[in-house]
């Protein structure tokens, strides 16, 4: 398994830049967000310009970096919404229709740009339009909720047939917000879209955390439909939460929330549970370091996130209990 950093931390420094720093804290892969944004990866070029696609690998390789996963959030959100002023800022397009349009063959393009990269997985968001009907009251929420796993369907199978078609997998990152946010709702995407192959999740235990879930049980239920990894932890503060609950509104930054993220082992994640799990069920891809701790600094914080991790890596399972004493050649 290797330790890898989602680029966009450091999205207001050249690439060149990052892979230099993150390579010499001893990272070997970097996920690198191409959504409009992004100033690491230009997907348009991607798809027109065989001589940048040449650049960014020579650059990554330069540094001893793979490209691990394209992330593309905020197109993918589009799809299911919201779709009202919230989201006008994503789209050159701000009618809910043209939305929809826009996030639709964005998604698409990402994925024939990750099959040109030779990058085997696509990090992203669905949307949802019905996310602030979790709660069943009015009782009609309940309806309206099982009413839109019809409509994902109807949205997502198209771009994931381009998905299929370029071999490259695509990665829900289960998420509050999204219309798949637990390991229940998590069950009924893969239900709702024929368990087709190509659709799995991105795994990040500090949203499990949030919810007080257990990440291992969600690792454990999708054995097979992990395709990446976030490594980023999480705090429910119990000076805090009494007064503040699991669900404040306010910005990120705010160090009195009653939950936050933390960076990796400052925080409430499992993480020789969590790591034992991953090896259990085989994954052996990659480990994706997001930093977003209100207290501590993004170049504090990846360091001390991957000199955290580098112990935990499981390299090599236990497959014959015993066989160091055997003698050679006797049973």
């Amino acid at each position: 398994m290797k330790i890898g950093i989602y680029t966009v931390l450091f999205n207001d420094k050249p690439l060149a830049e990052v892979a230099k720093f993150v390579s010499g804290l001893g990272y070997e892969a970097v996920e690198i967000a191409i959504e409009k944004r992004s100033n690491h990866l230009d997907l348009d070029r991607i798809l027109t310009d065989p001589a940048y696609v040449k650049d960014v690998k020579r650059l990554l390789a330069d540094h001893g970096l793979v490209l691990s996963a394209l992330g593309n959030h905020f197109d993918g959100q589009l799809v299911l919404g919201p779709l009202d002023w919230t989201t006008d800022t994503w789209s050159p397009e701000k009618t809910p229709e043209g939305k929809i349009r826009y996030g639709t063959e964005q998604m698409k393009k990402t994925a024939r740009a990750a099959a040109i990269l030779e990058v085997p997985v696509v990090v992203a968001f669905v949307g949802s339009p019905v996310w602030g009907k979790w709660y069943v009251f009015p009782p009609q929420n309940l309806e309206a909720y099982e009413k839109a796993w019809a409509l994902f369907a109807e949205r997502w199978h198209p771009i994931l047939d381009v998905y299929k078609q370029e071999g490259v997998k695509f990665a829900l990152e289960v998420h509050p917000t999204e219309i798949a946010y637990n390991i229940e709702t998590a069950a009924e995407a893969l239900k709702a879209l024929d368990h087709r192959p190509e659709f799995g999740f991105n795994l990040d235990p500090s949203h499990f955390v949030w919810q007080l879930i257990d990440p291992v049980i969600f690792i454990k239920t999708f054995t097979d439909r992990i395709f990446h990894v976030h490594a980023k932890d999480a705090e429910i503060q119990k000076d805090e939460v009494a007064r503040s609950g699991v669900i404040p509104t306010g910005p990120w930054t705010r160090i009195d929330r009653g939950f936050r993220f933390r960076t990796i082992g400052w925080g409430d994640v499992p993480w020789r549970r969590f790591m034992t799990a991953l090896a259990e069920i085989g994954y052996d891809y990659v480990l994706s370091v997001e930093h977003e701790d209100a207290v501590m600094a993004r170049e504090e914080g990846v360091e001390k996130a991957i000199e955290f991790l580098k112990p935990l890596i499981i390299k090599k399972r236990m497959t014959d209990f015993g066989s160091w004493w055997r003698v050679p050649g006797k049973q």
